[in-house]
């Protein structure tokens, strides 16, 4: 389960962090109260997997796929252009996270 909840935490924050940009300053009701669910739903399934994996290895995975999935939502929803250097930036935390979760005994599985 705490994969799960890992995944459905970083989802949860993207979409908040999403809704951020779309809630325009918070002038926009329905944007800002994804904003506001997101986070806490992220939140709170964060706190539940910080029970079964070290705080440094879940919030680098957390954390990883956030910047690579809010990128690319910004992307495909904002029209937000990503240039070699981001796009190979991103890279290395996919990389990165994947080490992570496939080579290191830290990562709790």
């Amino acid at each position: 389960m705490t994969y799960i909840y890992l995944f459905i935490a970083i989802i949860s924050e993207v979409i908040a962090t999403s809704s951020l940009k779309a809630s325009e300053g918070f002038t926009r009701f329905y944007p800002s109260v994804a904003v506001v669910v997101g986070y806490i739903i992220s939140f709170i399934l964060l706190s539940l997997v910080l029970k079964s994996m070290p705080v440094g290895i879940a919030y680098a995975i957390w954390a990883g796929m956030g910047i690579v999935l809010v990128a690319c939502a910004g992307f495909v929803f904002f029209g937000q252009k990503l240039d070699g250097y981001a796009i190979g930036g991103m890279v290395f935390i996919i990389v990165g996270v994947l080490m992570i979760n496939l080579l290191s005994k830290t990562a709790g599985h």
